[in-house]
């Protein structure tokens, strides 16, 4: 299976953060900003966009000491921009927490009035991807249980795990070896999603 199937699945299946929607105006925002202010919040923020991670594998991440990591995780949760998403045990015993995103996304609005409307409009979108990343999955599983028959068959040897279906250049090549069924679907639902909601704004 892909790497950005993989990649979607795993997001689908691990993830609690929630949408946030602020507006410029907001007390929310003002913290959300002061927080984000020095260089080394936004790194450590950014760190844990990348993956989850206790306080020391953030400090090895931005070259910097585990005592100024939870100052600045502390600041950062203050304004709820990070939290505490689970807990696991150092070589030696001690139990580290984990940290990650509060809210993926994060969106601020210029206009108050706006903010509802965005955050339902968001709502949908990050919904129907996730939904639309699962549906990804059954795809390229179903055609990999299709494909390797196929592949299986045309061999009189067995199967390497490298076996191909169709002759490199064909059509089922690049689709089943080059692009790969799941990935393929995924990206024509957008597209087509993208025309549709273009057509309705006209």
């Amino acid at each position: 299976m892909s790497g950005l199937i993989d990649r979607i699945q795993d997001r689908t299946a691990t993830s609690d953060e929630q949408l946030r929607v602020l507006d410029v105006e907001g007390e929310e925002t003002d913290d959300v900003l002061d927080a984000l202010a020095t260089d080394t919040r936004r790194a450590v923020y950014r760190a844990l966009f990348e993956q989850p991670r206790t306080a020391s594998e953030i400090a090895d991440r931005i070259d910097t000491s585990v005592q100024n990591v939870h100052y600045h995780v502390s600041n950062l949760e203050d304004a709820g921009l990070v939290e505490a998403i689970d807990s696991r045990y150092s070589e030696k015993g001690n139990e580290m927490t984990v940290y990650g995103p509060a809210s993926d996304p994060l969106v601020i609005v210029g206009n108050r009035e706006m903010r509802p409307r965005v955050q339902r409009s968001l709502t949908d979108v990050v919904g129907g991807i996730g939904l639309l990343g699962v549906a990804a999955l059954f795809v390229q599983w179903g055609a990999e249980r299709i494909a390797r028959p196929a592949i299986d068959d045309a061999s009189a040897i067995p199967a390497s795990p490298n076996a191909t279906l169709g002759e490199p250049g064909s059509l089922a090549w690049v689709v089943f070896d080059v692009v790969e069924p799941g990935v393929l679907f995924f990206f024509a639902c957008l597209a087509v999603a993208s025309v549709v909601a273009l057509a309705l704004d006209w």
